[in-house]
């Protein structure tokens, strides 16, 4: 094609786009190449669940309101130094009371779910004893008014505010008692829930909060305890969703599905050689074994034990049964590798690759850009413990976020994260690993952790000041997703 034939063309869609009506013809023309492209892999499958995420600490705000509990993060936020610009939660994104402009924003992006969390001290103030009656009112407003939009809702018991009279009594999740209140919370939520809700998460993350919060102090409650001290924490959580598991399925309606939201160490071959795949399964078997695997396999790995060794978790036959009853899925929360492996002669057969300085991030360092985990993450784990339903319950980008002249956030850092990201997590499904759902982290700007609000990861950008939400473009790019049920070409 000559230059002035291009020329011509580029004015022609420059003269289309004057008159509003670029769009849809590109629209029409790009469905067109996704339809014969060979290259590409298949659409999602019909069914594929697009969603998003937030949680109860990082929006909710009227943290006094209704007879809600203090929790561990109010606790550590109001700690001067611990919050990196000082903010807390106190108001955040007062989803408390905007969740129905909230819920019209989810509406608006065509997603059919919704991932939220129940705040613990809203329910149990003390962490047990007698109800808050108040405390499940909200969430159900929030569930009938979902319900009311044709979005489906998703539930997480803890995502990570725990109510710190438990801290303070028995030592937060220090305590094997702190597994059997969380079963309570569990049978009680399931009671008066699971009319409507039909899928339910009991934990989230266990590898971050209880690292950073018991291990590091550097999440709440900012404990810095022994190696044997923080496995036996980790053990308590895996107890307790176990117990969780047991107590949802006694006191809720027949036919509601639950399972963990994990942040897998997931692990990548270097290079997709047979050697360095199956090094690949090795290591994700044995780094997740501390909580993801026992779940699954109801049984530690002799390597995890043996490494362990004298800081190795206590445990009975009784609880590993308990913590290795069967999940209806597993959520799998995945931003960035972990780690990037080659097989090893040496035991444990596989070798950890450094980062190089130069390795791509986001905004944020930890959030080191590989498409290629949302790929291999899920294979392997459907492979090593045979799981017929895997969500992807969290995956997104913070991105600087700048304002640009005419009012919006043309965040197109985010846009390449996401369409590389589900561009992979695509060639997935179309392989057969059943990836049954996507959960966008997050539905808008938030509290996080932290980094207080400095950090960014919403589809909305909200002003803190006035609690304006305005979508970014990266809005408009993932309604557009999930319009095709596909990456375009």
């Amino acid at each position: 094609m000559s230059a002035d034939v291009s020329r011509r063309r580029f004015a022609k869609l420059t003269g289309l786009a004057a008159l509003g009506v670029a769009a849809g013809a590109g629209a029409a023309e790009n469905e067109k190449s996704a339809s014969t492209d060979r290259h590409l892999p298949a659409p999602f499958p019909k069914d594929f669940l697009w969603g998003t995420a937030t949680s109860s600490y990082q929006i909710e705000g009227a943290v006094d309101e209704d007879g809600r509990g203090k929790s561990i993060w109010d606790i550590f936020s109001h700690t001067p130094g611990k919050i990196e610009d000082g903010s807390t939660g106190d108001r955040a994104n007062e989803h408390y009371h905007r969740y129905k402009e909230d819920v019209a924003l989810i509406k608006a992006l065509g997603v059919k779910a919704y991932r939220f969390s129940i705040a613990w001290p809203r329910v149990f103030p003390e962490g047990f004893g007698q109800p808050n009656p108040e405390g499940l009112d909200f969430y159900d407003r929030l569930v009938d008014e979902l319900l009311a939009n044709g979005i489906e809702p998703y539930a997480t018991l803890y995502h990570w505010d725990l109510p710190q009279a438990l801290q303070d009594r028995v030592g937060g999740w220090s305590s094997s008692d702190t597994s059997k209140a969380f079963a309570d919370y569990a049978a009680h939520v399931a009671a008066r829930l699971t009319d409507r809700v039909k899928n339910v998460f009991t934990v989230n993350e266990v590898g971050r909060f209880v690292n950073f919060g018991y291990g590091w102090g550097i999440d709440a409650p900012g404990l810095k305890l022994p190696t044997a001290q923080l496995n036996q924490a980790r053990h308590h959580v895996a107890l307790a969703h176990g117990l969780a598991v047991q107590a949802i399925r006694a006191a809720g309606r027949a036919g509601t599905r639950v399972g963990a939201a994990e942040n897998i160490a997931a692990c990548v071959p270097a290079i997709a050689t047979p050697e360095n795949i199956r090094a690949a399964e090795i290591a994700t078997r044995e780094l997740n074994a501390g909580f993801l695997g026992v779940v699954l396999e109801g049984k530690y790995t002799e390597g995890f034990l043996a490494y362990a060794g004298a800081d190795a978790p206590k445990f009975t036959a009784e609880e590993l049964k308990i913590i290795g009853a069967p999940n209806d899925f597993v959520g799998l929360n995945i931003y960035a590798p972990q780690y990037y492996v080659t097989a090893s002669d040496r035991a444990p057969g596989f070798h950890v690759l450094p980062f190089p300085t130069s390795f791509p991030h986001m905004n944020s360092d930890w959030l080191r850009v590989g498409p290629e985990v949302i790929y291999w993450a899920p294979r392997l784990a459907a492979k090593i413990w045979n799981i017929e339903n895997i969500y992807i319950s969290e995956n997104g980008a913070s991105s600087e976020d700048k304002i640009s002249a005419d009012g919006q956030v043309y965040d197109l850092d985010r846009i390449m994260f996401l369409r590389n990201y589900l561009s992979q997590m695509q060639r997935a499904t179309a392989e057969g690993v059943p990836i049954r759902g996507y959960f966008l982290w997050s539905l808008m700007d938030n509290f996080e952790w932290i980094f207080g609000y400095g950090k960014r990861f919403g589809l909305y950008r909200v002003d803190f000041e006035t609690q304006a939400r305005v979508p970014k473009l990266s809005a408009a790019f993932y309604r557009d997703v999930v319009a095709r049920n596909a990456i375009g070409g």
